[in-house]
């Protein structure tokens, strides 16, 4: 509609400026041709009144276009500017069971620290309706930083911050409120009592957890089923860009919930490859796309499935492969990939055939090449056939 009434002001004045030209100069025309009228002695003084004629018309067109751009220069300038986002202060909450003057006062008191990471520390609070929540605090740009002030800086994160809590999937952290404060923000999601999958995975290493083959699966499907809402029913497309164990939140069922969802946009620093899960081309060219998503959960399903640790020295200094992923792979190649699989899993002869056929699906996830990974949609498909959820 906008747009309409720009175009309609444009042509109207347009329209003007010309007709206020073309009359002037027919004026002209009229008042030359009455005062002197055409005679052969005349003919060079007639041709040179011509002249001037249509030199007038056409200043007067080109005056008419260039007045009519500034105008819609000046137009536009303004829209925009009556149109960007302001910057929101104090609390924003996206959830009904939150109160920002509630949510205020709880991260105004010491919280209990739950860990800490290179993107932030994690807090358990509780609020003064009973409500336990998890606050991910993110330091986003480092002290004296000329960007800590920037408001299109700021505008561009609360943006991100809105697109994260509009995510909504029983796969996914959903985002229930966030606080800004100078230059760091405060992110608030629901508290999983479970903990993390990196959590539950030391547990069972260290005997103090039991996770049979079905639930490890449910928590693979909802894992991917997770990835495939990213990357095929978000408008545009999101990365997850650091998924791992300790980015997969469990509730009481141990059914999985992504976490971290896109934080990348708000890091500056948060790019960099470090992890084990990332894949090659994340450490070769810094590229990262919805194949580099499937090689970090190629790495989570072969944790669920081995119950080991990638960073275990185990894969550097006794097999001399380099890592978990090499691992898997000699041995599925070799034909001996039942000796990958955690031997507390390993029992009835149905169970081991749908973890075998996992494996396979696994090694082809952690393929070196992005264009020979399933997508995530293949892999929902695939894992789903294993087992009836």
């Amino acid at each position: 509609m906008e747009k309409r009434r720009l175009s309609q002001s444009l042509l109207l004045l347009f329209i003007l400026c010309f007709h206020q030209t073309t009359v002037q100069c027919h004026d002209r025309f009229s008042r030359h041709l009455s005062s002197q009228p055409p005679s052969p002695s005349r003919t060079p003084e007639f041709k040179y009144g011509l002249k001037k004629i249509i030199l007038s018309i056409v200043l007067g067109i080109l005056t008419g276009l260039i007045g009519a751009l500034v105008f819609a220069f000046l137009v536009k300038c303004m829209v925009q500017y009556m149109n960007r986002t302001p910057i929101l202060k104090g609390p924003v909450v996206f959830s009904p069971k939150i109160s920002p003057k509630t949510l205020q006062s709880a991260l105004a008191n010491e919280n209990e620290l739950l860990g800490s990471s290179p993107n932030g520390k994690y807090y358990r609070t509780v609020l003064d309706n009973g409500l336990t929540i998890a606050v991910k605090i993110l330091e986003t740009f480092d002290a004296g930083s000329p960007e800590r002030l920037n408001k299109s800086v700021k505008r561009r994160i609360q943006h991100e911050l809105e697109v994260l809590a509009s995510l909504k999937d029983r796969n996914l952290m959903s985002l229930r409120a966030y606080v800004r404060d100078s230059d760091r923000f405060s992110l608030v999601y629901d508290y999983m009592p479970t903990g993390s999958l990196e959590d539950a995975m030391n547990e069972v290493r260290e005997n103090q957890l039991q996770l049979g083959w079905e639930v490890r699966l449910r928590i693979a499907v909802g894992v991917i089923k997770g990835l495939q809402y990213l990357h095929f029913t978000c408008v545009p497309q999101i990365v997850h860009h650091n998924l791992k164990p300790t980015n997969v939140m469990l509730d009481a069922e141990f059914e999985p919930r992504l976490a971290d969802c896109g934080l990348v946009k708000l890091m500056p620093n948060m790019d960099r490859a470090t992890s084990v899960y990332c894949a090659p081309e994340c450490f070769q060219n810094r590229r990262y796309t919805n194949k580099s998503d499937i090689f970090s959960f190629g790495m989570i399903l072969a944790v669920l499935l081995t119950g080991r640790d990638p960073n275990d020295p185990f894969f550097r200094e006794t097999v001399n492969i380099g890592s978990l992923a090499r691992w898997l792979r000699h041995l599925q190649q070799e034909g001996k990939a039942r000796e990958t699989l955690d031997k507390s899993i390993l029992g009835e002869e149905v169970e081991e055939d749908e973890m075998l056929m996992a494996v396979k699906i696994a090694v082809v996830c952690l393929s070196d090449l992005p264009a020979d990974r399933p997508s995530s949609d293949e892999l929902v498909l695939l894992l789903t056939q294993l087992h009836s959820f």
